[in-house]
């Protein structure tokens, strides 16, 4: 875990101006990549293929040092084109996914996620059906009028996407307002329109739908702990009635007494 770490933070000092290209960094660099390449081979050694590649994790981490390994021949190859090594090299933060075995009840919590993805797909789409009719519509009126907001449907996507977050929710309309024109009880009408179609959306995309995704998805995430004090529940409910028999049956023979 140690190597991960010193790995990050070298390949994050590379990305500073001042220290890109530095012959120690990269050396560092290397020196890491060749380790991880020895540790994947003792592993393989001592475990046998068949025993390492039992394991996700060191499923994961091999391909990870194979993708790698080109670095370690940038010395003895001229490698015009660095975008390669750029993403081999980003690609191997990847490898800081695997504190994530330290978190407490990553298990639950896996559980958990599975669950609320699958309670909040039909919310999901229901946005994103919602979306391309708007953007669609949005697009035929206003694509002449603010064509960096709905100039094509793809951006206009963007954009309501955008009011669904309640991002912008007031510039967009006051920019398409001040660009319509003025002086006449319609364009007046066409203004206040506007403003109230946009309100529109940003109530049922953003404060109803986004909020009822984030509740839906809230509410299967902790279904666990909910289970949990139904059952504590359920155990004190018995011993309360298991002590209501009790009284009953003292009460029955302090009677027949």
């Amino acid at each position: 875990m140690l190597a991960i770490l010193i790995n990050a933070m070298v390949i994050f000092l590379m990305y500073f101006p001042t220290l890109e290209g530095n012959i120690y960094l990269e050396v560092v660099d290397r020196i890491i990549i060749f380790f991880f390449f020895v540790e994947a081979c003792v592993k393989l050694k001592v475990l046998s293929p068949r025993g390492y590649f039992k394991s996700n994790w060191n499923r994961f981490d091999f391909f990870i040092v194979v993708a790698s390994l080109p670095s370690l021949f940038v010395p003895l190859f001229h490698i015009p084109d660095t975008s390669l090594l750029i993403i081999l090299r980003l690609l191997r933060l990847i490898r800081l996914v695997r504190f994530i075995r330290f978190v407490p009840h990553l298990g639950k919590i896996i559980a958990g996620l599975g669950r609320a993805l699958q309670a909040s797909l039909f919310v999901i789409l229901a946005l994103f059906l919602l979306n391309f009719l708007l953007a669609l519509f949005t697009c035929h009126f206003y694509a002449d009028i603010a064509p960096e907001f709905f100039g094509n449907p793809l951006i206009a996507s963007y954009s309501i996407f955008q009011l669904f977050t309640v991002e912008g929710w007031n510039e967009i309309p006051s920019i398409i307002s001040e660009r319509l024109p003025k002086g006449d009880w319609q364009s007046d009408l066409f203004i206040g329109i506007t403003r109230f179609y946009f309100a529109i959306i940003v109530l049922i995309g953003g404060i109803f739908g986004m909020s009822l995704a984030n509740a839906v998805f809230v509410d299967e995430m902790t279904m666990d702990n909910n289970v949990v004090l139904e059952e504590k529940i359920d155990a004190l409910q018995e011993q309360i009635n298991h002590l209501q028999e009790l009284i009953r049956d003292r009460e029955k023979t302090e009677r027949t007494n």
